[in-house]
């Protein structure tokens, strides 16, 4: 089998690399693909994939093409005033009641949100515990309560509008609103700059 080859193609305006690897053929990132086609010239970027498959060709191997792309963080928004919890969910005080829902850059990690389910309203949480799930055209997460109580009220909105979560994380976006049973437990969650600094790290 013919030897691993790898050549760097210098992208004007972008400093993007496309890594040739003739181990695997996989594209790690469409959206930075996308992004590459649009700054490169679909001329060019045609010529290129015809040159890698050339030098595909010559190895029974396909070819993984790698395109860089942006850590999310860098852009995520966090609001002043909210409390948020590690596992990133944010919650906004109104007397006794919490309204809840994912982050900025929750959404973001997640991309596409494409499905919500959210919980019964009468129904008891714990802290830390299992309240809904949001599924993204990347993964399925959990989504959890970051502070004990009972469920009054749920954002129907999001079950026939689930991309709200992505366009509008601390507005229409919202999960829920819980009537919270222990005041307490708010003090164990971070505030803004604590919360940037977490996403940071």
């Amino acid at each position: 089998m013919a030897s691993s080859i790898a050549t760097t193609v210098n992208i004007a305006r972008q400093g993007c690399n496309v890594m040739r690897n003739l181990g695997a053929l996989s594209v790690l990132q469409t959206t930075g693909l996308s992004k590459l086609a649009a700054s490169y010239g679909t001329a060019s970027l045609a010529s290129e994939a015809t040159s890698l498959k050339t030098l595909a060709g010559k190895s029974q191997a396909p070819l993984r093409v790698q395109v860089p792309f942006a850590a999310s963080r860098d852009f995520a928004t966090v609001v002043d005033g909210l409390k948020y919890a590690e596992s990133h969910e944010w919650v906004k005080m109104d007397g006794g009641t919490a309204t809840v829902g994912i982050t900025d850059f929750a959404q973001s990690e997640l991309g596409d949100v494409v499905f919500v389910e959210l919980p019964e309203v009468g129904s008891t949480l714990d802290a830390s515990e299992t309240f809904g799930v949001v599924e993204s055209v990347k993964a399925a997460s959990d989504v959890y309560a970051p502070v004990s109580g009972e469920v009054v009220e749920i954002n129907e909105a999001l079950v026939e509008d689930p991309s709200k979560l992505n366009t509008e994380p601390f507005e229409g976006g919202w999960m829920m609103k819980i009537k919270v049973s222990d005041a307490g437990e708010l003090d164990s969650l971070m505030d803004s700059a604590a919360y940037s600094a977490a996403c940071d790290e």
